[in-house]
Formats: structure tokens, C-alpha cells, sequence
């Protein structure tokens, strides 16, 4: 495989931006070192084109989970556009941040207010400070991941890589205080002895967590946290940056008649445009006046516009309904696959943010290989898949047939007929945080 304009392009970036890209998750390491196409020039419905002007047919994670509905919605994208010709900023407010915030207490009938931000990490970090203000309490017990800023990353001052069990293991806490060690304490979901110890031990005020990620609650383990949180006075965040309008309209916390007394939205909320928001009680929302949370850009149009949009198209075509179904089919596809392949893979997640890992020492090397493969013919593919409402049964099963003959050459390898390690053209990918040179 010889490199292209991205790859070539990326190299450059890695002198000149720390990290070569913004977000840890589109790094190529993350996907295929040194032969990811890297940058687009192009994206529309669930195809993505690269600066070699290639056509690519994405069955991976869809702009990290944003674009539900498809890349450049012809709705969210004009009403963007007709947003850019009367002006995205000015000395005056928007309104559609009124409009915004009451469509989402529409959606959330147990909050009253809502503050909005740009991105997943502010919108945590604009919860957990108001969460703390209203609380008068400092320490958090976490479940999840919630971020980079100091207040979480500081668990890992803590005893080591306390938050190694929260998706992203190696992360350094470099830069971060010491004196925020203790502040955060992890626990594991579903585990409700542990979170009980933490508030034991220590004076917890705020408990912060995602609803479900890889697996859903057992024995009762959402009401429990919220009965617990209730009996203490303790501020309780649901985390659905990732999670919301996936399964429901709105939260996956509706499906489980648990509510929480804040809960932040993010990624599918603007269809790829940046908005995320933070909704909760009054009671707890009014603590934002007695502390400082103010951004100049968190008053631009564009944000509120798009979401505005979006949801207004979600609700008509009930498109967590479409991505749920496309996702179960993906999920039973991969099953049935392996099955079929002798292999032994384990599925995880919600269906429409769906992955799977090969029960296997080379489950890197064999992710690593599908992606390889699956490039060459035409697909942008790992484990992961993220639905949005452009993929349909014909990108499934074209998706399949490639994937029939990656996972033939798998299984051979399994039974040591083949060395997967001969067959990749470049370094095994990244599974965590890792330095790069």
C-alpha cells in the first residue's frame, strides 16, 4: 500500500500540531498506522471521499457518533446556511437558544433549565461546576468517561491509572494538579458496593456517570444509584454525550424510569455541527450564577440552529427506531459471521454504537487486518459501528461479503495456517493512549 495525499499530509501535521490531530479517537494510529486515509475532502449520507479524491462507504464511527442522520443533512445543512447569509454572531443573543432550551425541557419534563457549550468535555466540565457549587461539596465519584479537563483526569493521581477501566487506558495526568488528588473516585458500573464504599469514606457531593455503554444495568443498579444519591443529597449527572437519541428521543435513561437531577447531550445533537447541552433542576441549575461559566462562543447561531433542525428531523422519522434496527443487524451480521468462520468474538454495546472484540492474543493485530483489508475495498472499517439513517441493508450486505473473506484469512490464522503478522503492511494499531514521536 503506498501512501496517498493523507498520509502524506498527516506526516506534516505531526511536526507541526502536538498529537497530529485534535481528537485522540481520529488519529490513524488509532485505526491503520501509516496508511489511513487521514483527512477527507468530501462527506455525504455515510460516504466519505479522501484528498485522492477516492469514494469510501463508512461502516466505522460516522464523525465519532455526531452524524446520526448522515453526513450533510440536506434540512440541518440549509438551515445552517440560510443561519451563515443573516449572520452568526453579534453584539446582540441569539434566539434560538430560547427555542433550543425549551424544545429540551419539552424532551425533559423533570429539568427546568439548560446551559449550552460547543463540545462534550465543556459541557462535563460545566456540569461538575455547577454540580459543585450547588452541592458545597468538592468530591465526585465517576463512572465513565467525561473528558480531558483537570477535574477528571485528576483521578489519576489517585493510586496510579485509576481511569484505565473507563476507556482509555495510559492516560498521563501531566499538567494536572496535584493537590485535585482525591477529589475523583472511579467506580465500575453495576458494581454498587464499591460506589457505596466511595460515599462511605468520603464527603461525595456529586455522582457522575453514563447510563450504559458496553452492557446495561442488572439487579436493580440505576435505581439504586438514584435512591442512594436522593438519601445522601448528592447531586446525580447522567452522562449522555454519547449515549442520547440513540435508543430514545432524548436520554437511554427514559428506558429505565430513572431520572437524574442533571444530564448533559451531546454528539448527535447537531448532525456534525458543533452543540452540547446541559440540562437539569432549578435547583441545581440556579448554582451557575453563583459561580463563573461564560464563553464567547457559546452565543454563535450556527450551534443552536443545527440542533434545532436535527431534532426536528429525529422526531419526524424516529430515528433512533432506524438506527437501532440498523445496528441489531450489524450486531446478529457479526455474530453470524464469526460463527460461521469458527471464530470467537464477543459484541458489545448499545446496537446503534455498536463494537466487538475477538477473544484472541491477536485481537489487535486481526482489528489492525480488517481495517487494512477492508480499505482496499472501499470501506472505511475497524469494530466499531456507529448507525446513522443513511445506512441501509445494501450497505450491509456489501459490507458483509468484503468482511466474508477477511475473516476466511482470520480464521486461518486462528488455526496457524497462516501468521497475521506477515500479512499486515504496517505497524498493529493503538488500542489506548500512546505518546507519539
Amino acid at each position: 500500500m503506498k501512501q496517498g495525499t493523507g498520509q502524506k499530509l498527516y506526516e506534516k501535521a505531526k511536526t507541526l500540531i502536538p498529537g497530529g490531530t485534535m481528537l485522540l479517537s481520529k488519529r490513524p494510529e488509532m485505526f491503520l498506522p501509516d496508511h489511513w486515509p487521514s483527512y477527507y475532502s468530501k462527506a455525504k449520507g455515510c460516504k466519505v471521499w479522501d484528498l485522492d479524491g477516492n469514494e469510501l462507504l463508512d461502516m466505522s464511527i460516522m464523525g465519532i457518533g455526531t452524524n446520526t442522520l448522515g453526513y450533510g443533512n440536506d434540512e440541518v445543512d440549509n438551515a445552517v446556511i440560510e443561519t451563515v447569509r443573516k449572520g452568526n454572531m453579534s453584539t446582540l443573543n441569539c434566539p434560538e437558544e430560547v427555542y433550543l432550551a425549551e424544545k429540551l425541557i419539552e424532551i425533559n419534563p423533570w429539568a427546568d433549565m439548560v446551559r449550552f457549550a460547543r463540545t462534550g468535555g465543556e459541557a462535563n466540565s460545566i456540569a461538575i461546576r455547577i454540580a459543585r457549587a450547588a452541592s458545597g461539596k468538592d468530591k465526585v465519584a465517576i463512572c465513565g468517561y467525561h473528558g480531558w479537563h483537570d477535574w477528571y483526569l485528576s483521578a489519576n493521581h489517585n493510586e496510579g491509572d485509576e481511569l484505565s477501566g473507563h476507556l482509555l487506558p495510559g492516560l498521563s495526568p501531566n499538567g494536572v494538579p496535584k493537590n485535585l488528588k482525591d477529589t475523583v473516585f472511579p467506580f465500575n458500573y453495576n458494581n454498587y458496593d464499591e460506589l457505596l464504599a466511595i460515599i462511605e469514606k468520603n464527603d461525595i457531593g456529586v455522582i457522575k456517570m453514563e447510563v450504559i455503554r458496553n452492557f446495561g444495568p442488572v439487579n436493580n443498579f440505576l435505581q439504586k444509584v438514584r435512591d442512594l444519591a436522593t438519601q445522601k443529597n448528592i447531586v446525580l449527572i447522567f452522562d449522555e454525550c454519547s449515549s442520547g437519541f440513540r435508543e430514545t428521543f432524548g436520554g437511554i435513561f427514559q428506558k429505565f424510569d430513572v431520572e437524574p437531577d442533571m444530564a448533559m447531550f451531546g454528539k448527535t445533537l447537531g448532525n456534525g455541527y458543533a452543540l452540547t447541552a446541559v440540562v437539569g433542576k432549578k435547583s441545581i441549575m440556579e448554582a451557575a450564577q453563583s459561580t463563573f461559566i461564560s464563553s464567547t462562543f457559546w452565543t454563535e447561531r450556527i450551534g443552536p440552529t443545527a440542533a434545532l433542525a436535527t431534532l426536528k428531523v429525529m422526531e419526524r422519522i424516529k430515528s433512533w427506531d432506524l438506527i437501532t434496527e440498523t445496528g441489531s443487524k450489524m450486531q446478529k451480521g457479526w455474530q453470524n459471521l464469526a460463527n460461521s468462520h469458527g471464530l470467537d468474538i464477543t459484541v458489545s454495546g448499545i446496537s446503534a454504537m455498536t463494537t466487538y472484540g475477538f477473544n484472541s492474543p491477536n485481537a489487535p493485530a486481526y482489528k489492525t487486518f480488517i481495517t487494512q483489508e477492508m480499505l482496499k475495498k472501499g470501506f472505511l472499517a475497524s469494530t466499531h459501528f456507529y448507525a446513522c439513517t443513511e445506512h441501509t441493508d445494501d450497505h450491509l450486505n456489501l459490507y458483509f461479503e468484503a468482511l466474508d473473506h477477511v475473516y476466511a484469512t482470520i480464521a486461518k490464522c486462528e488455526s496457524e495456517i497462516l501468521n497475521i503478522n506477515e500479512l499486515l503492511d504496517g505497524p498493529i494499531c493503538h488500542g489506548g493512549f500512546k505518546r507519539l514521536n
